[in-house]
């Protein structure tokens, strides 16, 4: 398979050299052509993957990951009577 071509406009993005040379090294044992084709379907499977599982973890903030469901926040006022 050679690298996927849309008529999507593209960006550059840097990565480190070894992340480069890791995927260069693989690209023998894939149909992908360049390292860039293996690292757009890389990514976009890791995105896939991400929106999965916050599908399956609706409760979390999308806002903020490290932000606690409002529901626990006020779980924890009432009993100290702030709610």
């Amino acid at each position: 398979m050679s690298d996927r071509t849309t008529d999507q406009p593209t960006r550059t993005i840097e990565v480190p050299e070894d992340t480069a040379e890791a995927i260069s090294q693989r690209l023998s044992r894939t149909q992908f052509d360049t390292v860039d084709g293996y690292a757009a379907f890389a990514l976009e499977q890791l995105l896939r993957e991400l929106d999965r599982e916050e599908e399956a973890e609706p409760s979390k903030s999308k806002s903020n990951g490290d932000s606690p469901p409002k529901e626990t926040i006020e779980n924890r006022l009432e009993p100290l009577g702030y709610l």
